[in-house]
């Protein structure tokens, strides 16, 4: 039996990607650090300076302050059920982080940026704020007419799962390359090979 060359698993990284490869982390790394900074402070500054019910005219009617702590999920569905949606937290975490080895598009980084700030955010409320550890209800505070209470790392996530909508219809995989085209990888890999030998009698 043969091995298969083109695997992934065993095809080497062409020289290209290993050098834009770390530019796409960094970024990565610095949408999720932005996003959940961003979350953190703002939660901070609604808890210090407001009391829970209270609801501040912003942009009225348009946009208000109103602080709640929400036990569910974003835009607080499933408020009986907080310890199912800390372990999905957690999960989608540990997901995000293991698919960084395919990562070679600056949108997928942008993406899984927003989409790991914004789940580290409210996963950071469920642990360590009250009632209990894995059972802490997250602050929400930003109030449009007519929808439900959210805070930034919801709207990381949501903005996030938009862009990852928005590639998988443009056909952009995680590693850059586009759905039905060879990716880099596996051109890359052919070309190393050399040509196809000829048949007999061209």
């Amino acid at each position: 039996m043969t091995d298969d060359l083109t695997d992934d698993a065993l095809t080497p990284m062409p020289a290209r990607d290993r050098k834009w490869r770390p530019a796409k982390l960094w970024l990565f790394a610095a949408f999720a650090a932005f996003a959940y900074a961003l979350d953190q402070f703002t939660k901070l500054w609604v808890t210090s300076t407001m009391e829970e019910g209270e609801r501040i005219a912003v942009l009225p009617p348009l946009l208000h302050w109103y602080y709640i702590r929400n036990s569910g999920a974003a835009f607080s569905i499933g408020e009986n059920v907080t310890w199912i949606f800390t372990i999905i937290m957690a999960v989608v975490v540990v997901a995000i982080l293991f698919q960084l080895r395919r990562l070679g598009s600056a949108w997928w980084a942008l993406s899984l940026g927003l989409l790991l700030g914004g789940a580290l955010g409210n996963l950071t409320d469920r642990l360590f704020r009250e009632p209990s550890f894995g059972m802490g209800h997250v602050v929400d505070f930003i109030q449009f007419p007519n929808f439900a209470i959210f805070n930034i790392a919801d709207s990381a996530v949501v903005s996030g799962v938009a862009i990852v909508c928005i590639l998988t219809l443009r056909g952009i995989a995680m590693d850059g390359s586009r759905h039905g085209a060879p990716s880099e990888r596996t051109a890359d890999a052919g070309n190393a090979q050399g040509p196809a030998p000829e048949a007999p009698g061209e």
